[in-house]
């Protein structure tokens, strides 16, 4: 029985292949690879939220049935980076005999990407000892952080943020279930902040339900600490015809009345603007800004100075293409 209060990153996380959402050709090859019941070390890689965890753990379920919990371990690699843990716990599993009656265990390692190289290569070693009783599963955000000879051994499947199709889709099914109501604009807003990721779109969405089960599209900008897409794209727009004074006014909404961060901010500049009914030119530059400012904030640069420095290099670019 469900906890009323569990999260419902887990209350709806899919416990089965087919149950999970989007990554159709990856779904597929690993459904086939349950039905053959033999299956390389895989190496799942992409950005978070986007089902390479719920993938791992769906596909030893319908692996193992009934024996899940004696042939599968997980463990997350960021919480031991050192070599140590991969000669201990890793190698202890590892070497094993099954209990149970499946030929393979797997061990998923959880942001192996964390790993030293040290701890890389002594995960490869283990790889090959006991390469005939466990198979491995480690999830990435950066495969090319992990280290050639790993690859080499792994089949790689690289996922891809979710659409707003299946973002919708899933959004209704827990709208449906939670008995929530959600406008058109609630929808938008919620697939623009989720950006892809399932699971900070499930975070906010429960958040913003909290209130009378209503979803409004000003609650979730709130919960999100995102600005609407139109409001950024007003003060690159007044920056781009030279407004100075009107473009602050705006970034003073978004940093004092909002509270966003300049990163927060740089980040949506760098969606907004490619879609912007400016000309190419105006684009490239402000493209060019949000990099330089990005890049000094990043290294400890005052966020304030930063973000007002950029648009007055944008509108100084206007006014002298002006001149």
């Amino acid at each position: 029985m469900e906890l009323p209060d569990m999260p419902w990153t887990e209350k709806y996380r899919p416990r089965n292949l087919d149950d999970v959402i989007g990554q159709k050709l990856i779904v597929e090859r690993l459904k086939a690879f349950v039905k053959n019941g033999n299956f390389p070390s895989m190496i799942f890689a992409g950005t978070a939220g986007i089902g390479k965890t719920t993938c791992a753990i769906a596909f030893a379920r319908d692996l193992y049935g009934e024996e899940f919990m004696s042939a599968f371990k997980e463990m997350n690699a960021s919480d031991s980076r050192g070599i140590d843990v991969i000669r201990g716990e890793v190698k202890e599993f590892a070497r094993t005999i099954s209990v149970s009656k499946a030929p393979v265990k797997i061990i998923f390692l959880d942001e192996a990407d964390s790993l030293t190289t040290d701890a890389q290569h002594a995960l490869r070693r283990t790889m090959e000892k006991f390469s005939g009783e466990t198979r491995f599963i480690m999830s990435a955000n950066y495969a090319s952080k992990i280290i050639e000879p790993i690859q080499s051994r792994c089949v790689v499947f690289r996922f891809k943020p979710l659409g707003r199709e299946e973002m919708e889709k899933y959004v209704k099914m827990i709208a449906k279930k939670e008995k929530l109501e959600i406008d058109e604009k609630a929808m938008d807003a919620l697939i623009y902040v989720g950006d892809g990721d399932l699971r900070k779109l499930t975070n906010i969405l429960q958040s913003a339900a909290l209130q009378d089960g209503k979803v409004t599209e000003t609650g979730i900008y709130e919960i999100a600490s995102r600005a609407r897409p139109k409001e950024i794209a007003t003060m690159l727009k007044y920056a781009v015809e030279g407004n100075f004074d009107k473009a602050r006014v705006e970034l003073d909404n978004l940093t004092l009345r909002q509270g966003l961060s300049g990163e927060d901010i740089l980040l949506q500049c760098y969606k907004e603007v490619q879609g912007m009914g400016i000309p190419e030119r105006a684009k490239l530059a402000i493209m060019v800004s949000i990099g330089e400012s990005n890049f000094r904030i990043v290294e400890g640069a005052n966020e304030r100075i930063q973000l007002e420095a950029m648009l007055a290099g944008i509108s100084l670019r206007f006014l002298e293409h002006k001149a």
